[in-house]
């Protein structure tokens, strides 16, 4: 996978962040509860995701100038990114949205009784993109492993690797390589 992320920029996407581009990148993140959504129009060739921490913005913060917060939430920030791209010209009915994340990563002990983050993350989104009248295209959500996934704007397509407990040192020093790229370091 290395060689063909090689291959474009790759920009690195944390909670609570969204990015839209016009030119081939690839946009990375990593997940564990959060669900990250991937939306792609083939006519305009525009790519754009989404990273959510929590699964519904309350509507005390809908009014609130910190944009940024809004962002957290899954719900508020796979809606913004459905309004941006198709006020650029996308129509909804082109849309290829994929959904990944949503994992029930940390063991719970005593076990819950309430769905976990993860779980609601998952619902958030699914039931976002009903309202929004906007097909799923793919998705891989739920499970107990995180996820890398790296985006490629130009096509479409989204390179997926699931993590084990020994990856995550990996993907910590990956993480770190991309933001000091980023950042000219």
């Amino acid at each position: 996978m290395a060689r063909l992320v090689d291959e474009l920029p790759t920009v690195c996407l944390a909670a609570a962040e969204v990015r839209l581009v016009r030119k081939p990148v690839f946009l990375h993140t990593v997940l564990g509860s959060c669900v990250a959504a991937t939306l792609w129009s083939p006519s305009l060739q525009i790519g754009a995701m989404c990273h959510g921490a929590l699964p519904r913005c309350p509507r005390k913060l809908l009014n609130s100038v910190d944009a940024k917060a809004r962002l957290r939430y899954v719900d508020y920030s796979i809606r913004y990114l459905v309004s941006r791209v198709c006020s650029l010209g996308a129509p909804r009915s082109e849309l290829q949205v994929k959904l990944f994340g949503g994992a029930d990563v940390l063991p719970l002990s005593p076990p819950r009784t309430t769905a976990s983050v993860g779980s609601q993350n998952c619902l958030a989104a699914i039931h976002t993109l009903e309202e929004e009248g906007v097909g799923l295209t793919a998705s891989d959500l739920g499970g107990k492993q995180g996820r890398v996934i790296y985006f490629r704007t130009d096509t479409g397509e989204v390179l997926l690797r699931r993590l084990s407990a020994s990856d995550l040192a990996e993907v910590d020093e990956e993480a770190q390589r991309l933001r000091d790229a980023e950042s000219g370091v």
